[in-house]
């Protein structure tokens, strides 16, 4: 027997979303046997889910004391090396007090330790490095030659290679000599994996050389850990894989939030020059701050990430000079009153802007006592006047200095301004000497943002035809320095952009006036800029993969993926 419907739906327009909403017509004597079905189905649907949640959520709980069982059991050797494989996992958020006494007890041990293995060192250097603890670069004085080059006797030590290519990724300016040796690693073992690329280690030669552990992030960076037939390393990957179940589904839950935010708020349908990515907005903080406990503060804070990227295309497409100089003006009296003389474009920009900040700082303001209002239009005025000199530099034609650029280029990345919201939102630490200090764009914010910058223009400027009319830092580098080619430039920029993380390095050590959770958010900013691009143009990136995986659409297209969003939005009950 063939089923039959008992009615027909019509489709309509809905004003209001680009979806087709389904208008239903139901007879009377049809509705109530099939709203009672319906009601039926889904109760039995939302008891499987939670069934389902409550299931995993008792399985990560007895994995996690498995792995606390066995990390207790430990000396401190071997409990440095679980701390290592933890961080490398992404779950070290469920283990801070473990890593925090394993480290410190390690850090007053090394003294009176005489460690003889290269590889051992250089594990050790780099895991209190990247704790913040400052660990002198002449611990490896053993290794060196009279030259300051690493002794022909560990040129072979394949092992030990790798741990000090890792280690001297946290070089600061002064470590010369690790800073070289990290060279001759890099060199030594990429020859060494093209001699002998049977090798069973060739597999972590190369993994190294291509996701350095200090800067990638572990949680979107494949993992590669050498069991060495330890008792704890199976207990440890089931416990990251259950908790990467648990995450992936939170990071589900957040971008439909944050896409039913950005629905709402109108600018994609009020703008017609509007992007509407709320999915790429949402891979910023969803990497910069992997801690599953921080729900709130990414889809907060993904909210100024969105009007950066609206207001720069304001700047970039919209408006003339005047227009720009009356929008930066509007910002910095911050009040509705004084927008009259604007485009109705840029009044829907400024309104947005205007709410959403200020409902910002309200939100702040009960979260943490501290209204942060003033901190946070000063931190948008520094970037609205960092569009509107770019702004001025392409509508006169005038090419600036490399350094002119690189400065004012810092700014408009928008990274001071985010991380002043962020510094206030995650509430750690604010006094009135923090917010002098976050106000002034410090060196770990500026470092930070220079890291972005120089990335972001080596990305998106492969062209040789270099001639320094579209404002990138190579073609301002090649206008100040005739006859450099693009190959020189690029690796001036290389050179400039290791530079960067060695300021960032240092400042990642416990000498900053700034909270922890603030510092290790720069650096994670820093660290996302690897995963946000792929230099070699072929490969897509990580994070927007590891999204889509969230989303069940690997193999969707982004309109695929953004027409799946709105109809969870629409109807939050879909199954997935």
């Amino acid at each position: 027997m063939a089923f039959s419907l008992p009615f027909v739906p019509k489709l309509t327009q809905n004003r209001s979303s680009t979806i087709l909403a389904i208008k239903v017509y139901v007879p009377v004597h049809a509705y109530c046997s099939f709203h009672n079905k319906t009601n039926f189905f889904n109760q039995i649907h939302r008891s499987k889910t939670v069934k389902t949640k409550e299931a995993l959520h008792i399985r990560h709980a007895k994995a996690l004391g498995e792995v606390k069982r066995l990390f207790v059991s430990k000396n401190t050797d071997e409990r440095l090396s679980m701390v290592d494989s933890i961080q490398r996992l992404g779950i070290e958020y469920l283990f801070e007090d473990e890593i925090e006494a394993t480290l410190q007890r390690k850090h007053m041990m090394l003294r009176f330790q005489n460690i003889q293995g290269l590889s051992q060192v250089a594990f050790q250097f780099r895991m209190l490095r990247q704790q913040g603890y400052y660990i002198r670069p002449d611990i490896f004085n053993n290794f060196w030659d009279k030259k300051g080059k690493l002794k022909e006797t560990f040129c072979k030590d394949i092992n030990g290679l790798i741990a000090l290519f890792e280690a001297s990724q946290l070089s600061i300016e002064g470590d010369d000599y690790l800073e070289s040796a990290g060279q001759f690693c890099r060199k030594y073992l990429n020859e060494w994996s093209s001699t002998f690329h049977d090798h069973p280690q060739v597999k972590f030669v190369t993994h190294a050389l291509s996701c350095p552990i200090h800067k990638t992030l572990s949680r979107f960076t494949p993992t590669i850990i050498e069991s060495q037939n330890v008792s704890w390393t199976n207990s440890l990957q089931q416990l990251s894989i259950i908790d990467s179940q648990m995450v992936s589904s939170l990071h589900l839950k957040e971008t439909l939030a944050f896409s039913k935010w950005w629905k709402d708020l109108g600018l994609s349908k009020d703008l017609e020059f509007a992007r509407d990515e709320p999915i790429k907005w949402y891979m910023w903080f969803m990497a910069c701050l992997p801690d599953p406990r921080l729900s709130d503060e990414r889809i907060e804070l993904t909210k100024p990430v969105s009007l950066i990227y609206i207001i720069d295309d304001l700047f970039d497409i919209y408006g003339n000079i005047d227009q720009l100089t009356l929008f930066t003006e509007a910002v910095k009296r911050w009040d509705l009153a004084g927008i009259e003389q604007l485009p109705d474009c840029m009044k829907v920009c400024f309104k947005a802007l205007y709410d959403t900040t200020n409902e910002f700082a309200l939100r702040t303001h009960l979260k943490t006592g501290w209204n942060p209002i003033s901190s946070l239009i000063k931190s948008w005025l520094k970037l609205l006047n960092a569009f509107l000199q770019e702004a001025k530099w392409f509508a006169s034609g005038h090419v600036p200095t490399s350094e002119e650029y690189l400065k004012n280029a810092i700014v408009s990345t928008g990274v001071h301004m985010i991380l002043v919201h962020a510094f206030f939102y995650m509430g750690q630490d604010i006094t009135n000497k923090t917010v002098s200090i976050i106000d002034d764009f410090p060196t770990i914010v500026s470092t930070t943002a220079t890291i972005l910058r120089l990335c972001d223009d080596l990305e998106g400027d492969k062209d040789d035809n270099c001639d320094g009319n579209d404002g990138s830092y190579s073609k301002c580098y090649m206008k100040d320095n005739p006859g450099v080619s693009i190959g020189q430039t690029r690796e001036h920029m290389r050179k400039q952009i290791s530079d960067a993380w060695k300021q960032l390095n240092k400042e990642c050590l416990n000498t900053n006036e700034l909270p922890s959770s603030f510092t290790k958010l720069c650096l994670n900013t820093a660290r996302m800029v690897a995963m946000m691009y792929s230099y070699d143009g072929n490969t897509p990136s990580k994070l927007k993969e590891y999204v889509k995986s969230c989303l069940l659409l690997e193999e969707q297209d982004e309109i695929h993926q953004q027409h799946y969003l709105r109809t969870l939005i629409l109807f939050p009950d879909t199954t997935l």
